[in-house]
């Protein structure tokens, strides 16, 4: 018999705690009871994560004689590859079932199966967390639109201090994606639906409704400790674990604020902190040290990689962070990470610039916007600057990042490591890091070097430079708050 046990919704949001009435939790130093030593069988099996489909290392699997009452529970712990066997069970019926932190951030609780021993012999019995599909359905309960959007997705996890990783009750977490609408006569509708839900006493939280295999962005914040505004990916099956640590941080501006000479870095206002970010970067292919690569967090420090490709972000702010990692002639790597006391360092491998846009060249052939009907079409809207490859010869551009240096509404100016930056102006205020697209590739932001040795003013086939209000749907960034350049080659 196999019971699939699922706390119910509302239940799971008020707590999310993990409560097996049939097992008893793992006390230290609990093992198998030594004055009981009966050759039996070996009930073995592999504990697997359903939502992940890998197996569970380091489960806490426990066997309950069912027609015993006051049986001692007989443990083990499942190795790496989610394996685990109990040697030596007598005849009789029990009750099989694991414990594992993760269910914690799930906020249900595990499978539970019936083990019938005979003849000093037992099937293999294997466990596994409930189904993406039935978590989801037992924590939102039946798919809902949100503001008449087929969304039916879910996001759970645990909010955690980054100080002592303790689970953090009362904190907000806030989910938001870009949801954009083709209307009749050609008119586009977007907006960025919001869903919000606090952490019950286990720090547990489920934000329900999310789109389903698509891309949204999740932050959390107690108070003055908070946690970056993070991307993440929701798979097509729509439930997705993730866990949040919150931090405490401070602003500190860098720079001269009285500052006289225009080539100066401008001052900027950065997020810092009392933690410590450290790891390397190589190259995807034969991994050489990427020398001179920067690290830099959201809105926060960064630090440039030595001769052995390691670097290390002092004063850095504790808690979910984003990170990018870029090197001049390699595509930038942008992710989510956790800055924790003792984490391990992080290994991150860049590929060259011109292997991604030759993959991308060799898949989208054919592409209509190779040839500029979808540019011919967007010139003709009003929205937005454009420029061919002839407006750029009468400015006698020499360089690609030249066409921005006086280009209304667009700067180039040098930040506090010395490197040129183009920014625009931002919807929030101030002066912001455009999303950049070449060939319609997203390659997040760049420096003016770094657009300079990917596509060579004479290979500029047009340019199209869009504020965030005018931004057209395929070139959107949710939440960025800032426009989008994009550039199509020869």
């Amino acid at each position: 018999m196999r019971r699939a046990i699922v706390r119910p919704a509302r239940a799971a949001l008020a707590s999310g705690v993990l409560l097996m009435a049939s097992l008893a939790r793992p006390a230290s130093g609990q093992v198998s009871d030594p004055a009981r030593r009966v050759t039996g069988a070996t009930v073995s099996g592999v504990v697997r994560d359903s939502v992940a489909r890998t197996p569970l290392a380091g489960a806490w699997v426990q066997l309950v004689a069912a027609d015993v009452q006051g049986a001692a529970a007989r443990a083990v712990v499942s190795d790496s590859l989610g394996h685990f066997a109990i040697a030596e069970v007598p005849d009789g019926r029990y009750t099989l079932g694991f414990f594992h932190p993760m269910l914690d951030s799930l906020g249900v609780e595990p499978m539970l199966r019936e083990v019938i021993v005979r003849r000093g012999r037992a099937g293999r019995t294997d466990l596994s967390t409930p189904s993406p599909e039935r978590l989801r359905a037992a924590i939102c309960g039946a798919r809902t639109p949100v503001d008449g959007s087929a969304v039916g997705g879910v996001v759970v996890g645990v909010v955690r201090d980054a100080r002592g990783r303790a689970s953090v009750g009362g904190a907000t977490v806030t989910g938001e994606w870009l949801e954009i609408s083709f209307l009749p006569g050609g008119l586009i509708d977007r907006r960025r639906p919001r869903v919000v839900a606090t952490t019950g006493p286990s720090g547990w939280f489920a934000l329900c409704n999310v789109p389903s295999g698509g891309t949204m962005f999740v932050g959390a914040s107690r108070g003055d400790e908070t946690t970056d505004v993070i991307e993440i990916q929701v798979p097509s099956e729509g439930f997705l674990r993730r866990e949040l640590f919150v931090g405490a941080s401070r602003v500190v501006v860098v720079g001269d604020t009285t500052r006289v000479d225009t080539l100066a870095p401008a001052p900027r206002r950065l997020r810092v902190g009392d933690a410590r970010l450290q790891g390397t970067v190589v190259t995807v292919v034969g991994e050489r040290p990427l020398a001179g690569a920067i690290a830099r967090l959201s809105d926060g420090p960064s630090s440039r990689a030595d001769a052995r490709g390691a670097w290390s972000i002092a004063n850095a702010p504790a808690g979910t962070r984003t990170l990018e990692v870029r090197a001049v002639g390699f595509y930038p790597v942008r992710r989510a990470v956790d800055v924790l006391e003792g984490a391990a360092p992080l290994h991150l491998a860049l590929s060259t610039f011109q292997a991604v846009l030759d993959t991308v060249k060799i898949m989208a052939a054919g592409a209509p916007d190779r040839h500029l009907s979808g540019f011919e079409e967007r010139s003709r809207t009003g929205l937005g600057r454009f420029l061919t490859a002839a407006d750029l010869e009468r400015r006698g551009v020499i360089e690609t990042s030249d066409v921005f240096k006086n280009l209304p509404g667009v700067r180039t100016e040098y930040d506090t490591t010395g490197t040129l930056q183009i920014t625009m102006r931002s919807s929030f205020g101030g002066y912001c890091a455009p999303s950049f697209y070449v060939d319609g590739l997203h390659l997040f932001t760049l420096a003016a070097d770094e657009l300079d040795n990917i596509v060579r003013a004479k290979s500029v086939r047009a340019i199209e430079v869009y504020t965030d209000a005018t931004v057209p749907p395929q070139f959107q960034q949710a939440m960025s708050g800032c426009g989008a350049i994009v550039i199509w080659s020869k």
